[in-house]
């Protein structure tokens, strides 16, 4: 009976839930904390010594470059001006170069008067790849054999290697010979595959082919 009425007083001292919402209490030593986090000093840039209003050049942090300084900031006898004025003449002389005559336009008169750009100069940049000519040099029987080579095994002579083999271009030996077994080997494999794909992929291609297709109607 005794330890009835003790479980009795303990739950009855339980605190009731509270379905209150929860508040967070901001201290004066976090406030202060921010506030003190703000108060930073000015920049020795922006600061002047003198009292009268002058004018300050501040440009943002970045690499280094001498045409970032303007020229009202520059001695006369700087440096720099030659430089600045180097790279506007390459700029003016790119420019020009690019521009066409008004006479190529539909619809000029023939007496208004063109502006021909000038020759290209060492100016251009480099190509992109090293200048070549154009080689005829296979003959009747070299063409016999890039054929025989690729119906033999098309999957050993492919198109790479024929063309490294007698120096020609990939398109030149897909216009000679054309491996149709193996083209249609590898389209079943490429319908294989697309027989495992999902909705969304399989309408993408489909619009893709349309795109396709309304490029001509555009044009």
């Amino acid at each position: 009976m005794s330890t009835c009425k003790t479980l009795l007083r303990v739950c009855s001292k339980q605190r009731q839930p509270s379905f209150a919402p929860l508040t967070q209490c901001r201290h004066e030593s976090s406030t202060r904390r921010h506030k003190k986090l703000l108060a930073l000093p000015e920049a020795p840039s922006y600061t002047s010594n003198r009292p009268e209003p002058t004018l300050i050049f501040n440009p943002p942090s970045s690499a280094p470059s001498v045409y970032h300084t303007p020229l009202k900031f520059l001695p006369k006898e700087d440096k720099r001006r030659n430089l600045y004025t180097a790279a506007l003449h390459q700029q003016t002389t790119s420019s020009l170069r690019q521009r066409t005559s008004p006479i190529a336009a539909a619809g000029t008169p023939l007496h208004t008067s063109s502006h021909l750009p000038p020759r290209p100069s060492n100016q251009l940049p480099a190509p992109v790849r090293a200048p070549y000519e154009k080689k005829y040099h296979l003959t009747d029987k070299e063409i016999g054999e890039i054929k025989r080579l690729r119906t033999s095994d098309p999957y050993k002579w492919t198109r790479v290697k024929l063309a490294e083999k007698f120096g020609c271009s990939q398109f030149f030996v897909g216009m000679v010979v054309q491996a149709r077994q193996k083209a249609a080997t590898v389209e079943k494999e490429h319908a294989a595959m697309r027989k495992k794909w999902g909705e969304r992929r399989r309408e993408a291609k489909e619009d893709r082919v349309r795109r396709k297709e309304m490029w001509g109607r555009d044009a």
